[in-house]
């Protein structure tokens, strides 16, 4: 039998307390029960008499934006379900009314590791003029995805990185980093990374936890050729990309340089340096678009690595460049020394971690801990990777990956998974303009994490996770009254100010 816990939280939210609403409608899921709804009214005491007092009257930053990744093997799991339940999952992920309300997309140019094989936009060697470049590739395939997400949420807007450049401007000339069995790199290209060194089959660990270090080997040397004619060309295709996509209605407002400078891959790849990236961003990218589109943002990122010192050396050399910073995987360990050491500078989690197929409930609770602490320490943008896969996600490059919907490609029926239901707890009730006023994460709490926000009309949001064994009886105070509530094992929990 599991045990209670009694337990009350002391939330003194940044607004007027005298107009507090009476009651909160609350919403919790567990692996049995998703989204069960109810209400809780105000009480004049706590259900318990252990306290744990919060302070939470500083003042957060503003949340921005909920945003997906928009990729080929997304578009090929959508396409197996009938044209309704294609419609039903649109409207519920990206309709103003809907579940997730995304409004924003994250778009690659050139293959990803979730395009169906490599490809590029300009395949022709030398074209510096860009006179072959063209997206007719991605017209016939992820231009349709964005569109029936358009339907839904006309006025989405997009950012832009890639994986890899064209292979033609690389060292290796071929679009991965390391050689694999799932691509036609030769084994002996391996040594441009490491000047020669060996490279250890577990040098990148893919799945699991990735603990430590990460990379514990750095590149040598800039994988894009540093030529000044090929660095000029590659701006000019970020500038070219734009304003294809604008012609087919899919405005870009934001562009990163590369996916994971830090991730060594043997799908589509890129391994920079910090002078590399330096020089390319201040050089190049970033006069070329205040030229042509002052209107298009530059973010320096994806970081994915927490060697600290690398970030620092690369965002110094372009504070000045860039508004903002993109964060994931273990980026994510740098977010307070980042925050501190660059606050002009807007931090987004720029892509939520993809698991290893499992699509399952722990699966779910790692993304609801992801959700909050990004957010809670300080993003204010939050993207998710994949939404919808078949099966177990399995990728051309041989690894497993979760997603929001798993689609039964025998069945070809769908649900709705854990993290769904994470991203739910938040992105339904926390629109954009919401401020985050309270965090406390769940190795703060001993598994309980709780964050707080205060929506754009004064309406309160309090998302709760426990992600213990035990049942909780919790409380938090809204002013001098509280809400009392039962917390079952394992289960997220939203109350929102009626």
């Amino acid at each position: 039998m599991k045990k209670k816990v009694a337990l009350c939280i002391v939330i003194s939210l940044a607004v007027s307390l005298e107009g507090a609403a009476q009651v909160f409608l609350h919403y919790s899921t567990t692996s049995q029960e998703a989204w069960k709804e109810g209400k809780t009214k105000l009480s004049a005491k706590p259900a318990s008499r252990q306290t744990v007092a919060i302070d939470g009257q500083g003042q957060g930053h503003v949340f921005r934006a909920w945003g997906t990744c928009f990729n080929e093997l997304d578009l090929d799991a959508l396409r197996l379900l009938s044209d309704e339940a294609q419609q039903q999952v649109m409207q519920r992920l990206f309709a103003p009314d809907g579940d997730l309300r995304f409004t924003r997309g994250r778009l690659t140019m050139n293959a990803n590791d979730y395009s169906r094989a490599w490809y590029s936009c300009d395949t022709v060697a030398g074209d510096f003029s860009l006179r072959y470049f063209n997206i007719e590739h991605d017209k016939q395939n992820v231009i349709q995805l964005i569109k029936m997400a358009q339907r839904w949420q006309p006025n989405m807007s997009f950012w832009v990185s890639p994986w890899s450049p064209p292979a033609w401007m690389k060292i290796n000339q071929d679009y991965p980093v390391l050689s694999s069995r799932y691509n036609q790199q030769p084994k002996e290209k391996d040594y441009l990374l490491f000047e020669g060194g060996e490279v250890d089959a577990n040098e990148m660990q893919f799945l699991g936890e990735r603990k430590g270090q990460f990379p514990r080997r750095l590149a040598c040397q800039d994988y894009m050729i540093q030529e000044p004619r090929y660095l000029r060309a590659y701006a000019n295709m970020f500038c070219r990309f734009i304003e294809l996509y604008r012609e087919e209605g899919v405005p870009i407002d934001m562009v990163m340089y590369q996916n994971e400078a830090y991730s060594y891959t043997p799908y589509p790849g890129c391994a920079w340096t910090p002078e590399g990236a330096i020089r390319f961003n201040r050089d190049y990218l970033a006069p070329l678009l205040a030229q042509k589109h002052p209107e298009v943002k530059l973010y320096i990122g994806t970081f994915n690595t927490n060697r600290l010192d690398c970030v620092e050396r690369t965002v110094d050399g372009v504070k000045d460049k860039v508004s903002g910073i993109g964060l994931q995987w273990e980026g994510r360990d740098n977010i307070d020394a980042i925050r501190q050491r660059y606050p002009d500078l807007h931090l987004i989690s720029s892509e939520s971690e993809c698991g290893n197929g499992s699509m399952d409930w722990r699966a779910g609770e790692h993304t609801f801990h992801l959700l909050a602490d990004y957010i809670g320490r300080g993003c204010d943008e939050y993207f998710i990777w994949n939404f919808i896969l078949c099966d177990n996600g399995q990728s051309p490059w041989g690894w497993r990956q979760n997603a929001l919907i798993q689609v039964d490609s025998k069945t070809r029926q769908h649900r709705y998974t854990a993290e769904y239901y994470a991203v739910k707890h938040f992105s339904h009730f926390v629109e954009p303009g919401s401020r985050m006023v309270f965090y406390r994460s769940k190795d703060e709490s001993q598994g309980l994490p709780v964050i707080a926000f205060v929506r754009p009309g004064g309406k309160r949001v309090i998302i709760v996770g426990n992600l213990t064994d035990d049942a909780v009886s919790q409380s938090i105070a809204v002013g001098r009254k509280f809400l009392n509530a039962q917390l079952p094992p394992h289960s997220f929990t939203t109350f929102a100010e009626k």
